[in-house]
């Protein structure tokens, strides 16, 4: 990495905001060459992450926790994927993981030894999402963030943009204020477990035309705006980026990416928001709290490059102070499973564009009851008129809805999707979902005992 000295700086925001800043596309001021590849890569990805039959993953999804249910009580403590058979009784001790993402790791005493295992034990739409599995280990040392272009090695921002897979873990608990957005290469996993890592008071962690991250056991809160400038995005290059949104993560046209255990709030926009065609997503057992706009899929109704998107939303809890976008989406296709809503001051889930939403074993808890906005109603459709919403496929299968609320259901009732040859479970019912989502957010693990 080449440094850079700060004599040149000038000239180059001299030149960044007279003749670059017109620009300006996706945040990036100037989309040279580099960015052209790196899009021209992910749209490939993201094309090869694109499932034809997105029931068949729902499916996959909904037979693994009928499984683990099951063997929980004694029934049966085996399933065959893929050819393959994944144990998920592994300790014989009590263990207190209560979904199948949670049981493929988190019972063994030896975790912190095999960190690694979670790589194995993505579901949903991220299941192919295997982070830096294949890379070696790298240890955040420091939390600071003081130079854009040339990170301090050991900080967090030296550590994601190195070339290659790498398995990111945290020395010491720690604070991480980012003075800017943190770009991110591909094939990395940023894991918190055993420490407490906060990315607080700064800006957020941005994935731009990447694949295969992981990101797991970390608190997001009191995230910014950053006020862009340059910033390195990888060991060979750097470049203008314009003032980012304030999201915690924002995943921009990337793929193979897996948001897991993760507790989150009180950002400047988003929590995740998800746009420009990035799919083959999982966001699962993360704990939501005091915030207005959650998530985001699809940022525009013009943007046809998010027909591709496929979003699994599974064994989150949405807690108090949440007021919409739970998700909102466009386009794409979004398996939204046995997740517990508290309540919310707008809506749960909306969306514009003809997305379809499949929500099951749910437990909507609606708010009290408002004279002025009736947020009942779990469901919103924007910018289409009935007769046009009407034909959207927007299903409700076995959700539990609690205080009032009630979802309106569209597009065709009928549950004769092409499947493949794995057999339609039903995903638990919605009274199963307090039990299946008891350990969302950002864990407290312990060596040497299961966590």
């Amino acid at each position: 990495m080449v440094a850079f000295k700060s004599s040149s700086l000038v000239v180059l925001f001299f030149l960044f905001f007279t003749v670059i800043a017109p620009a300006i596309r996706a945040h990036i001021a100037k989309f040279d060459d580099y960015w052209k590849q790196r899009e021209a890569e992910a749209r490939v990805a993201a094309l090869e992450a694109y499932h034809p039959i997105p029931e068949d993953v729902n499916n996959h999804f909904n037979l693994l926790v009928e499984d683990l249910l099951l063997g929980m009580n004694g029934t049966r403590s085996n399933l065959r994927i893929n050819g393959t058979r994944r144990n998920l009784r592994v300790n014989k001790g009590p263990c207190k993981a209560t979904n199948p993402i949670d049981r493929c790791w988190r019972c063994r005493p030896n975790w912190a030894a095999e960190r690694k295992r979670l790589a194995d034990c993505a579901l949903g739409f991220g299941r192919h999402t295997v982070g830096g599995k294949y890379g070696s280990y790298y240890f955040v040392t420091d939390p600071s963030d003081n130079d854009m272009v040339n990170p301090t090695k050991g900080t967090l921002r030296h550590a994601v943009i190195q070339p290659g897979p790498l398995w990111i873990m945290f020395s010491r608990s720690m604070v991480i204020r980012l003075n800017q957005e943190l770009i991110m290469t591909g094939d990395k996993t940023i894991d918190g477990r055993g420490v407490n890592v906060h990315i607080a008071y700064g800006a957020g962690i941005t994935i731009q035309y990447v694949k295969n991250v992981i990101i797991h056991g970390l608190h997001f809160h009191d995230i910014f705006s950053g006020s862009g400038g340059l910033i390195r995005d990888s060991v060979n290059h750097f470049g203008f980026r314009s003032r980012s949104d304030g999201d915690a993560i924002s995943i921009y046209g990337s793929s193979n990416i897996w948001i897991d255990h993760n507790s989150m709030s009180n950002c400047k926009d988003g929590l995740i928001d998800a746009i420009e065609g990035s799919t083959g997503i999982t966001i699962s057992n993360n704990h939501f709290t005091n915030h207005n706009e959650v998530m985001l899929f699809g940022a525009s109704d013009a943007n046809s490059k998010d027909a591709i998107m496929q979003i699994t939303v599974a064994f989150n809890h949405f807690g108090n102070g949440l007021i919409q976008r739970m998700p909102r989406c466009r386009w794409g296709f979004f398996h939204v499973v046995n997740n517990v809503y508290r309540n919310w001051n707008m809506y749960a889930i909306g969306g514009s564009a003809h997305p379809t939403i499949i929500s099951q074993g749910n437990r909507y808890t609606a708010p009290p009851s408002n004279p002025i906005h009736d947020a009942k109603q779990v469901t919103k459709r924007d910018y289409a008129t009935e007769s046009e919403w009407k034909k959207w496929t927007w299903r409700s299968e076995g959700d539990q809805m609690r205080n009032g609320a009630y979802f309106v259901q569209s597009g065709n009732a009928s549950k004769r999707r092409p499947y493949s040859r794995l057999d339609m479970i039903k995903a638990k019912p919605g009274h199963y979902a307090p039990i299946l989502t008891r350990s969302a957010g950002a864990l407290t693990c312990r060596r040497r005992r299961p966590c």
